[in-house]
């Protein structure tokens, strides 16, 4: 239901959210941690970020569709041939624009005038299944990073196992976005680590 980069952003996204909070707890208990604390507290966070993300998720399918309704609108409203090219020119990747000929835009404008009405955007089960992914992706992220807790009675150790493996699931994220980007997926993966870091430090630094 999600392409590749929605797995990965999600992915991302539950990590250093579940990350940030075993970090400031860490920091706000001043190394007293309560593995049942951490463990609650890491996924309840996550999985109410998941609840929001799916939510938006779906804002975003409606805006999408609404988006396209409104160009198709605005093709069969142009006052003349080249207003309509224009808008369809617009709504195309510019690299694909740049190379089709005005006879090609045309085509299209004519096809869009011979087609129905389009329906008024609303969601469908597959949006439903995918935002229900997206919630699900960033629950199941937060579990590599809570394992450590499970099976280490000692909070601090398992604290430093845990930010090891949050490394480690940094990098691997970033890269597949490497390889999906057409980057250099080690330099993607290493930057990734980077990042992540800096993101994780600066809520920290900001109250968490």
């Amino acid at each position: 239901m999600l392409d590749p980069m929605e797995r990965i952003s999600e992915t991302l996204f539950g990590l250093i959210m579940a990350l940030t909070f075993i970090c400031s707890l860490g920091i706000a208990t001043s190394g007293n941690i309560r593995i049942q604390t951490m463990l609650i507290g890491a996924l309840g966070c996550n999985l109410a970020w998941g609840i929001v993300d799916g939510g938006l998720y779906l804002l975003a399918r409606i805006n999408e569709r609404g988006g396209k309704n409104l160009t198709l609108r605005a093709i069969r409203q142009a006052p003349d041939a080249k207003s309509a090219q224009r808008v369809i020119a617009d709504a195309l990747p510019p690299e694909l624009a740049s190379v089709l000929p005005s006879e090609q835009l045309e085509l299209m404008r004519q096809k869009v005038l011979q087609s129905p009405e389009p329906e008024r955007p609303k969601l469908t089960g597959r949006d439903w299944t995918g935002a229900l992914g997206l919630c699900l992706l960033s629950f199941l992220a937060t579990f590599p990073v809570v394992i450590p807790f499970i099976f280490i009675s000692d909070a601090k150790l398992a604290l430093r196992v845990s930010n090891a493996v949050a490394i480690a699931m940094l990098f691997c994220c970033g890269y597949a976005f490497g390889l999906r980007s057409g980057i250099n997926p080690w330099a993607a993966g290493l930057s990734m680590v980077a990042v992540g870091s800096a993101l994780v430090g600066t809520t920290v630094a900001l109250g968490g």
